[in-house]
């Protein structure tokens, strides 16, 4: 890792976003493979310690734009972790949904409805655990 404190920044930005307990069950389920650690690595220093960074946009908005765009994009993995974040930066089950549903006139109903079944898989999960 370069060691221009972009890696330093962007794992706790990584942790506030996802919650501690979250990013640590991550940490010794999917990120235990060493390949995966690399990955976690470099996302953590160009993605959230550049991208996420920058000024122009605060965190609540960055993670709706996540959202929308894994779920335009079928990216339900991905999905799964930013319907997370935005709803620990505050966006409700009842907007996150909306936004969902309004994709429908644009990217389709089969990718909304995946989306829809990811969202419910993590409000649940959220609901019945907590935001960590």
């Amino acid at each position: 890792m370069s060691d221009n404190g972009r890696h330093e920044k962007g794992m706790a930005l990584r942790a506030e976003l996802l919650g501690p307990k979250f990013v640590e069950r991550m940490n010794q389920n999917t990120y235990q493979d060493p390949i995966m650690q690399k990955f976690r690595d470099v996302a953590a220093e160009s993605v959230f310690g550049s991208l996420w960074t920058r000024e122009g946009l605060d965190l609540k908005t960055r993670t709706l734009v996540c959202v929308i765009s894994d779920a335009a994009t079928g990216r339900e993995p991905e999905l799964a972790l930013h319907l997370r974040m935005a709803r620990r930066q505050g966006w409700s089950e009842e907007e996150l949904s909306e936004a969902l549903l309004h994709l429908t006139g644009y990217v389709g109903a089969p990718l909304v409805r995946e989306a829809m079944l990811t969202a419910s898989k993590v409000f649940k999960d959220i609901n019945e655990n907590g935001m960590d």
